[in-house]
């Protein structure tokens, strides 16, 4: 460096850089991270979602180790919408709870597991913009209590709030995450998307059903033990691939191919709590410099809106354009990241991540989750990756030269979110990116044969099951012959008994104007 002082220059900030620091005064970091777990809360109060994110944040406010007190020198307060109990404006009780007093209020968007690595991000470039020093980000979900409280038959006496108290500003789309044929098909559960996705992936890679379930149950069990040795984790134990993947009474099938044990588990009371600050600030504070994880740079994507739009079912072009953009920023390769947390509410979810990032799903020397991800870790609704990326702070802290990434998703593979962070200083000033208008490939979609008739081809199919462990229907997703999406949902026995009996991926079908159903064609 020249001289002592160095200025640079923005449109809206003057900004000093001082030698001693090393780091430009306006770099965003990470002082400080808490998580708290409620296996066996005793009253309301100890799992009301507020009171949790309070108490997260008091922990990270002292796992900063900081001189000064930083919840009370907050600028701004930013919450992930809980999901299970409606606050208008979060981020204000959150600021009452650890007395402080910002200029500002902000959420994410009311459903998107997105939300808190959208918020990091957004936040990051306030503070690299001089327009926030310090910010506390917060979410919950009480999701076990309030199933407890309901087969109780009672409502936890948790505060409200008044419907006209709003954020000052709430971040990402509201916008409705299905078209109505999709709605028609039965692929709003999340669960019944993502098996959807789940064969589309399998078909990818040419793989038989019996092949890919071991495959996925295998990938899952090496995430419970990585849960095993994450103390924030709700689950206490491991599972073997064929505990994960053989049906049982505990362990039913929910939606083929997935097992309860490879969804997201939302029956977790969980909170986290991330203090962000410019280095400027995290120093006035005396935050130690080994407590600091700087926030590299950070994208934010969207794939075409409506999964059946999609040119293909099993991959997100605009995750691989996302991730590229934060690791070019970093002048970083994939191979340069050590530790990785891909979004894991499904095993599709990881697997199509994984391709479009460039990452191996078996590679036992870098798993692609440090928490044991959302089915074992804990799926607290929207406010997963709060909890990953406070867990990628402590590894940071611990792996000083190492640099870790995260992802998130909202809604269906349709909202993505990443970060790069590392305790190493950045080589430039944080970015965020976003990429808009979305990648391009789109594909003409129709719900049901009333609209076409003809040759097709089986491009994916799952089926829901009831409770009982019996079929509820099938849902398949043919290309016509003209190359459109046909989405079909059948509770014809023959129709559902061929698809549990064959492995008819690829194979043609006869769509009939007007009925009601489709026909597997015999090759």
């Amino acid at each position: 460096m020249r001289s002592a002082r160095v200025a640079k220059r923005s449109a809206r900030v003057r900004v000093w850089v001082d030698p001693r620091m090393r780091v430009d005064p306006r770099t965003p970091v990470i002082v400080g991270a808490g998580q708290v777990l409620r296996r066996d809360p005793r009253e309301d109060r100890e799992c009301e979602p507020a009171a949790m994110i309070a108490d997260a944040l008091r922990l990270a406010a002292r796992d900063s180790g900081g001189r000064e007190p930083l919840l009370g020198r907050a600028d701004s307060v930013r919450c992930v919408p809980v999901i299970g109990w409606h606050y208008p404006n979060l981020a204000a009780l959150i600021a009452a709870e650890v007395r402080a007093q910002p200029r500002d209020t902000v959420q994410s968007a009311r459903i998107g597991g997105d939300g808190p690595l959208a918020l990091v991000n957004h936040t990051a470039a306030d503070i690299a913009a001089g327009d926030a020093d310090v910010v506390l980000l917060g979410g919950a979900e009480c999701g076990a209590y309030l199933r407890a409280a309901q087969l109780a038959g009672r409502a936890p006496a948790w505060r409200t709030q008044d419907a006209e108290l709003q954020p000052t500003r709430t971040l990402g789309s509201e916008r409705p995450a299905l078209t109505e044929r999709e709605l028609a098909a039965g692929l709003a559960p999340p669960v019944c998307m993502y098996a959807l996705l789940e064969t589309a992936e399998r078909a990818r890679a040419r793989r038989a059903p019996g092949a890919h379930t071991e495959r996925i149950a295998s990938l899952w069990s090496r995430f419970s033990l990585v849960a095993t040795e994450n103390p924030h984790a709700w689950s206490e134990r491991s599972f073997t691939p064929e505990e994960i993947a053989r049906p049982t009474p505990e362990n039913r099938v929910v939606c083929t191919p997935y097992t309860k044990l490879l969804t997201a588990n939302i029956q977790v009371n969980m909170a986290c709590g991330l203090i962000l600050a410019s280095a400027r600030a995290a120093q006035a504070a005396g935050v130690p410099r080994d407590r600091w994880v700087f926030i590299h740079a950070g994208a934010r994507a969207e794939d075409v809106w409506h999964v059946s739009e999609r040119a293909e079912l099993a991959a997100s072009p605009a995750l691989r354009q996302a991730s590229r953009s934060v690791l070019r920023h970093c002048h970083l390769a994939i191979d340069d990241v050590a530790h990785i947390d891909l979004y894991s509410c499904f095993p599709a979810a990881v697997q199509i991540a994984a391709r479009e990032l460039g990452l191996a799903t078996e590679d036992a020397s870098r798993p692609l989750t440090v928490t044991g991800g959302l089915t074992f870790a804990g799926g607290p609704g929207n406010n997963y990756s709060s909890h990953a990326l406070a867990t990628l702070v402590a590894r940071l802290r611990d792996d000083p030269r190492a640099y870790g990434i995260a992802t998130a998703v909202g809604w269906y593979l349709t909202k993505h979110a990443i970060g790069v962070y590392s305790a190493q200083p950045p080589r430039a000033l944080f970015a965020n990116t976003v990429l808009d208008p979305p990648p391009p490939g789109r594909r003409a979609a129709c719900a049901d044969t009333r609209e076409l008739s003809g040759p097709a081809t089986l491009e994916a199919y799952t089926l829901p099951y009831r409770r009982d462990g019996s079929p509820e229907a099938a849902i398949v997703s043919a290309i016509a012959r003209d190359g459109t999406r046909v989405l079909v949902r059948s509770d014809d026995a023959g129709l559902i008994g061929a698809l549990l009996a064959e492995d008819p991926l690829g194979a043609p079908l006869e769509l009939a104007r007007g009925a009601p159903g489709i026909a597997l064609v015999s090759v």
